[in-house]
Parts: C-alpha cells; sequence; structure tokens
C-alpha cells in the first residue's frame, strides 16, 4: 500500500502536483535527478534572472542550459512516461507559450497536424491582464488551431491517391466474388 501510494506521489510534479503527462505535463529532469513538468519548468526559466542557471525547486541544485537552449531541451523522463505508458510528444518554449504539434496518426488521409498552445502569462511587470485579485483562477487549456484543406488538395495528395486506388481494387475484387458465387449457384441449379 505505501509502495503504491509512493509510486502514485512520484507520477505527479512535486510543484504543480499535476500528474504527469506526454504534453503540457511531461517530466524533465535536471542534473540533480529530480523531474518536473515542463510547464513548471517554463515558468521558473521565465522568471529567474539569469535564465541560463536554473535552481532545482526541491535541493536547490543549478542546471546550467546552454546559450538559448530553451527548458524543453532538458531531458525528458522517458522511465516515467513507460511507467506511466505513454510516447514522449515534442513541446517547445516559444516566447511565453508553450506548444506542442500533435501529428496525425492516419498515414492515407491528408490532416494537418494540430497544434496546442498554452500561454505561459504575460511579461514580468507589465499591466496586460486583469488585477491578480479579481481574476478568476482558471487552469488554461489546449487551443487546437483547425486545419482548412480543400477537397482538392486531398485528391492530390499520393497517399490518398494510393489509398483510394487500393480501395477500388479490394472494392472491384469483392463484387467480382459475390457476382461469380452467385453466378456458380444459378447455373449448377440449371443443371439439376
Amino acid at each position: 500500500m505505501a509502495e503504491q501510494q509512493g509510486r502514485q506521489l512520484e507520477a505527479e510534479c512535486p510543484v504543480c502536483w499535476n500528474p504527469f503527462n506526454n504534453t503540457f505535463h511531461t517530466p524533465k529532469v535536471l542534473d540533480c535527478c529530480h523531474s518536473f513538468c515542463v510547464e513548471c519548468l517554463a515558468h521558473l526559466s521565465l522568471v529567474t534572472p539569469a535564465r541560463r542557471r536554473l535552481l532545482c525547486p526541491l535541493c536547490r541544485q543549478p542546471t546550467m542550459l546552454a546559450s538559448g537552449q530553451p527548458v524543453t531541451d532538458l531531458p525528458t523522463d522517458t522511465a516515467m512516461l513507460t511507467l506511466l505508458r505513454l510516447e514522449p510528444h515534442h513541446v517547445i518554449l516559444e516566447g511565453r507559450q508553450l506548444c506542442l504539434k500533435d501529428q496525425p496518426k492516419s498515414r492515407y488521409f491528408l490532416r494537418q497536424p494540430r497544434v496546442y498552445t498554452l500561454d505561459l502569462g504575460p511579461e514580468p511587470g507589465s499591466q496586460a491582464g486583469p488585477p491578480q485579485d479579481t481574476a478568476p483562477a482558471t487552469v488554461p487549456m489546449p487551443i487546437p488551431i483547425p486545419s482548412h484543406y480543400s477537397l482538392r488538395e486531398c485528391f492530390h495528395n499520393p497517399q490518398f491517391q494510393i489509398f483510394a486506388y487500393l480501395m477500388a481494387v479490394i472494392l472491384s475484387v469483392a463484387l467480382l466474388l459475390i457476382f461469380s458465387v452467385f453466378w456458380i449457384k444459378q447455373f449448377l441449379w440449371g443443371l439439376g
């Protein structure tokens, strides 16, 4: 029981207490081997005066980032994702937004990947939003960006053309088999 609770506690970020996942709460490992979600580390990196140096929220050991290296490039805790039975996604930090590009699962239909973004808030010191006293506590949700492809563009996709050709061949063979079975049945009944 205690071991199961320990594993459950390990499966969440020790800063925000959100469970790890393969999107904006992807577990990233610092040099001290502590794991935190990429959202918390992005917030931490944006408010840290020296952005090249992250201090671990638990043990205060510094993790040095290369010049211009975002926290999203830190190593992913793949052992945690394996434990959660999740595959890692590539999350990037652009300015003050985390971005996730969701690749389509189907290879035969032309679908633009969805892009989800998570706003990390306004620049420190700017008063872009309402005061903190009156702002409702909300959890930001990923915003899908819809794709707009015309039917003509879909037909020009070589993968779609191969898929359509294979479907036509399969349908033709199936119809040929059905009609040949009925024809043989009629022929045998006609002899008897």
